[in-house]
């Protein structure tokens, strides 16, 4: 991921009694070493929970969120939109986007860090990705062998951090451009971080991905698969899910689609977007859902029955004192056969 851009500026904070006070930094000229951080930083960025959403509508706007909190537009997205015309260069909008930063880590942190800044390109698409990087006391060797303090930069500590997709956001086709983590151990840091962004969440990734397996296990039940073929599809779902989750990346519904039949690579698609279930071409992967994920499956008497976990408790539950399953919502097909028989 080559870097176009790249600057650091410093944030000294002693303790909750002291102000936190900015060192500035300028642009880097070589970027070799920068390259390796960025590509470290992106493998522990990937591992972590994370949000999606897009900038508000507006130089001045403030609407509401899906959450329902108010979010206005921040200096940070209109100096970006200076730094992309063209009319302040890098270490000038890295520099007054950290200034506006101080006043946060102050409220929220006993201690700063460093406010690393990234222009990167990869095939034709550009990324920001801005990041608070904390140091950790570490321990090295000298040139002659003797054992030294060293600091390292502590990639596995990420509460601030986020990644804009630049191409995306001129381009105006997305609402989850704007991937940020989600730090759960403090909610308020992340709040304020986003309102800083002037970010306002455009897709829970939880939901998306849930309606997606939704929308699946429904497809491989009307299409009436043997367990075998169902459970390869299942699979090939989970795998790419993961991957794409792992690099970073949505899960693209027509790319998926061509994965789980290939015979027919438009067949999972078409489903979806008949049956109206609401999805976006593309869908943030939540890996905690994923991992919930799978297909229960057995056969025993010349009874063969399969269903996905996620329905267990639900629609389906296990009677352990009686060794019965017991399924509330019989699947019309199945349904129409018995009464068939009956009749």
């Amino acid at each position: 991921m080559p870097i176009l851009q790249t600057c650091a500026h410093r944030i000294d904070k002693q303790g909750d009694e002291h102000p936190a006070t900015l060192t500035s930094g300028e642009a880097m000229r070589d970027t070799a070493t920068a390259e390796s951080l960025l590509a470290a930083f992106n493998s522990s960025f990937h591992g972590k929970p994370k949000a999606w959403g897009h900038f508000v509508d507006g130089a001045a706007g403030e609407t509401d969120d899906a959450n329902g909190e108010t979010v206005s537009s921040s200096r940070f997205a209109y100096e970006l939109e200076r730094y992309r015309s063209g009319e302040i260069n890098f270490t000038d909008f890295t520099r007054e986007t950290t200034e506006s930063l101080t006043p946060l880590i102050d409220a929220h942190l006993s201690i700063g860090g460093h406010w690393w800044f990234v222009h990167s390109r990869q095939g034709e698409a550009e990324t920001l990705t801005l990041t608070l990087l904390h140091q950790r006391d570490g321990y090295g060797f000298d040139g002659e062998l003797g054992v030294i303090p060293v600091q390292q930069l502590n990639l596995g500590q990420l509460m601030l951090a986020a990644r804009i997709d630049l191409t995306q956001w001129q381009r105006g086709e997305s609402r989850q451009y704007i991937t940020y983590v989600q730090d759960r151990g403090n909610k308020k840091l992340v709040e304020a971080f986003r309102q800083w962004l002037g970010c306002q969440e455009g897709v829970n990734a939880g939901a998306e991905t849930r309606t997606l397996l939704k929308a699946f296990s429904d497809y491989v039940e009307s299409e009436d698969l043997p367990e075998e073929a169902s459970r390869e599809k299942t699979d090939t779902l989970i795998d790419y899910a993961n991957a794409q989750a792992k690099r970073g990346e949505p899960i693209t519904l027509d790319e998926l689609s061509e994965l789980v039949d290939e015979q027919q690579p438009k067949a999972f698609y078409d489903y979806i977007r008949n049956q109206d279930y609401g999805l976006a071409a593309e869908i943030p992967p939540d890996k905690r859902t994923l991992q919930q994920f799978k297909r229960f499956a057995g056969r025993a008497s010349g009874v063969s029955i399969s269903f996905d976990s996620h329905l267990l408790g639900n629609s389906i539950e296990y009677d352990d004192e009686r060794d019965r399953l017991i399924i509330k919502q019989v699947p019309g097909q199945l349904k129409d056969q018995i009464k068939q028989r009956k009749g």
